[in-house]
């Protein structure tokens, strides 16, 4: 199962990400790539990034997919908590807790707001507006999420213990 995983990540990158199309619309636009030339050395490029990218997903969606089986064959634990652990089930529980988070930061924005057509200006926490955009993908807020997906498996674990 794994294996075919990580074949259809790569067939659908190859059939998806044109680089060739992409590094010609970038030249006729005027983008560029800084420190690649425009061209065939960007297509070059991006389909090396690309391929490493696509590994990393790859192998990222294999661990999650194959996860709930190792959980329920090695670890002898039930399919109805193995199944909370991996595939759609996860992947929805992290979107879902980083949508709310950043509807959260929007409504504390939304409280700070200067006046509606006043001076349209947006004010926050650290009084930069990227800052508190962003606010949402840093390390310290990631590591949170962590802690509390832990904390969920390892209640988990102990009433499938206790049970037992």
């Amino acid at each position: 199962m794994g294996s075919l995983i990580l074949f259809f990540s790569y067939f659908w990158v190859s059939v998806m990400f044109k680089p060739i199309q992409i590094a010609d619309d970038l030249k006729k636009y005027g983008g560029y790539i800084p420190g690649v030339r425009p061209g065939e050395p960007t297509a070059r490029f991006l389909d090396f990034v690309m391929t490493r990218l696509t590994l990393a997903g790859a192998v990222f969606l294999t661990v999650i997919a194959v996860f709930p089986d190792l959980l329920m064959n090695q670890l002898k634990v039930p399919q109805r908590i193995a199944i909370f652990f991996g595939g759609t089930g996860m992947l929805i529980t992290v979107g879902v807790i980083l949508d709310t988070m950043k509807q959260v930061e929007t409504f504390l924005l939304q409280r700070h707001y200067d006046g509606f057509l006043k001076k349209g200006r947006v004010r926050s926490r650290g009084g930069n507006v990227a800052t508190a955009l962003n606010e949402a993908a840093d390390m310290q807020t990631v590591g949170k999420l962590w802690l509390v997906l832990g904390i969920i498996f390892a209640v988990g674990i102990a009433a499938w213990l206790v049970k037992k």
